[in-house]
């Protein structure tokens, strides 16, 4: 079995936090001819001994911005150790974030939020000062146009005896952001389109970082816009079944689909890539000229989660060569809507989730890396962003099968010296513990109706996680669980090639690993 990448950061942790609107001293200079302003509310998120972590919001009261800086001054020491959603550099105390490509533009009014992580002196902690945008004290209210300075001498000549205006100006200032090229879409996108994925609505868009999320709508006319905020991952369009377009971090964006027979058509967005820290952005569908959205699909009555990690997410699926540093690297040469879960839920025309994490393992992960494994991410909404938690669910996600992939990155890397498994017969055990306990969350979930399918592929010459999973189900059916199975990934029966960067399954591998898990599923009796 090769490797499976691992992917880690610092989570910040989510508890009770301190939240202060910050109105700076006045510093800096203000743009000539330009009416410029800030308010920033600046929140400890969490604090423990030696770090913190923080989030800020930053509202443009000024002119429009195309790019942005904002700057501050630590005064007790803090570092700043990690950062999202912004670059960061620090010189002694005073901090500088500046913009992200698909943050970079603020109108009047619009706001930017990144967060970080820091260290502390476990003594004091206090709000950072003199907080200012593009140079602009943040004072919370706005400085007027200033004239820009004279550069000719004044003239010498009688001043006009005409009295200048004395009708005041209108009370209603001029617009300040040129008009939208295109209309807005009349309702949410969560109006507009159907999910079964773990989103979170965000005034009128959804964000979301799992990978596979999918939304489908219905639309009349020549032409759809799909509006997308998303400089990290990339997605593929399909309209009537069919892939028009694959967008590789296409930013803030609509992207258009036009030249279409004008009739009603379906639209579904799919996102391929993993982006455990970075959110992606959906803003909905915009009509051609002459056209409308129509009212979105239906649900399908079949559902299917699928949990597990880099196999599951689809980690360099799409890759010809196990070595992709020379084709694109693993994210452009992902594609999660072609795995093994996506393909065998399309097949059983369900519904679906890809609850996956490249790396992580049920107690360790990869190689033994991090400190934080699957479970403590598994209820999640947003993953491992800074602002993540758990992901509601509407009442609607009631899956009928349960897919679990999870242990390869607990086995597959011998132990290191200092892990807290001396031998791998005390990882075993310690994995069976957990696994049992996460199948309880489960049915807490999901209820005892739901079918739960553990796989688990060749890992040889270790067998610890095959007879880890058969005694799990053991177990579990003695308890009176008669709604859990195991299905075992047999590489040589099937003709695995592992082609996929890293070793991991290739497209290939993926449409024979559906077509082995559909044949099982087809096996059970579900009621669906």
């Amino acid at each position: 079995m090769g490797p499976t990448r691992s992917r880690f950061r610092l989570a910040v942790s989510l508890c009770a936090a301190t939240t202060v609107v910050v109105t700076a001293a006045l510093a800096g200079t203000v743009p000539a001819q330009a009416a410029a302003g800030c308010r920033v509310t600046y929140t400890v998120t969490s604090q423990w001994p030696g770090g913190f972590g923080a989030s800020v919001d930053v509202t443009n009261l000024g002119d429009p911005l195309t790019g942005w800086r904002l700057t501050w001054t630590f005064t007790a020491g803090q570092v700043v150790s990690q950062w999202w959603n912004g670059t960061v550099t620090q010189s002694a105390g005073r901090v500088t974030v500046g913009n992200v490509d698909w943050n970079g533009s603020l109108g009047t009014g619009a706001g930017a939020q990144f967060g970080f992580g820091a260290t502390w002196n476990n003594s004091s902690n206090p709000v950072p000062v003199d907080f200012a945008l593009n140079g602009v004290p943040c004072t919370g209210r706005t400085t007027g146009p200033t004239a820009p300075p004279t550069t000719t001498p004044p003239p010498t000549s009688a001043p006009p005896t005409t009295p200048p205006p004395t009708t005041p100006p209108p009370t209603t200032p001029p617009p300040t952001t040129p008009p939208p090229t295109t209309p807005p879409p009349g309702t949410g996108a969560l109006d507009q389109t159907t999910t079964v994925g773990r989103v979170r609505a965000v005034g009128s868009s959804a964000q979301y970082t799992w990978p596979g999320i999918y939304f489908e709508g219905r639309f009349r006319g020549t032409g759809v816009g799909v509006v997308l905020n998303d400089s990290q991952n990339d997605y593929l369009v399909q309209v009537d079944g069919a892939t028009v377009a694959t967008l590789v971090t296409p930013g803030r964006t609509t992207y258009w689909v036009r030249g279409l027979a004008d009739r009603e058509h379906t639209v579904r967005l799919v996102k391929r890539t993993e982006s455990p820290w970075a959110v992606g952005e959906f803003g909905g569908l915009v009509p051609a000229a002459g056209g409308a959205i129509l009212t979105r699909p239906a649900p399908r009555s079949r559902q299917i989660e699928f949990i597990g990690d880099s196999w599951t997410a689809g980690y360099g699926n799409m890759s010809t060569t196990r070595d992709c540093s020379g084709n694109g690297g693993v994210t452009r040469n992902s594609n999660a809507d072609v795995t093994f879960g996506a393909l065998t839920a399309q097949s059983l025309n369900a519904d679906y989730q890809l609850v996956a994490w490249s790396g992580l393992g049920m107690v360790r992960n990869y190689n033994g890396g991090g400190t934080d494994n699957f479970r403590t991410y598994y209820e999640t909404d947003l993953q491992a962003l800074w602002n993540s938690t758990v992901w509601q669910n509407p009442g609607t996600w009631k899956p009928q099968l349960v897919v679990v992939g999870l242990g390869i990155n607990d086995f597959s890397t011998a132990l290191n010296p200092g892990e807290r498994w001396a031998t791998v017969d005390q990882l075993a055990a310690d994995f069976r513990s957990a696994y049992l306990a996460f199948l309880d969350k489960l049915r807490s979930r999901y209820g005892p109706d739901t079918f739960i399918v553990l796989t688990y592929p060749d890992l040889s010459p270790t067998t610890a996680l095959a007879s880890s999973v058969q005694q799990i189900v053991q177990t579990r059916a003695g308890r009176g669980d008669t709604r859990i199975r195991s299905l075992y990934y047999d590489d040589n029966a099937l003709g695995l090639d592992k082609l996929g960067c890293d070793w991991h399954p290739s497209r290939r591998d993926d449409q024979l690993l559906a077509g082995a898990l559909t044949r099982f599923v087809n096996t059970l009796p579900l009621t669906w």
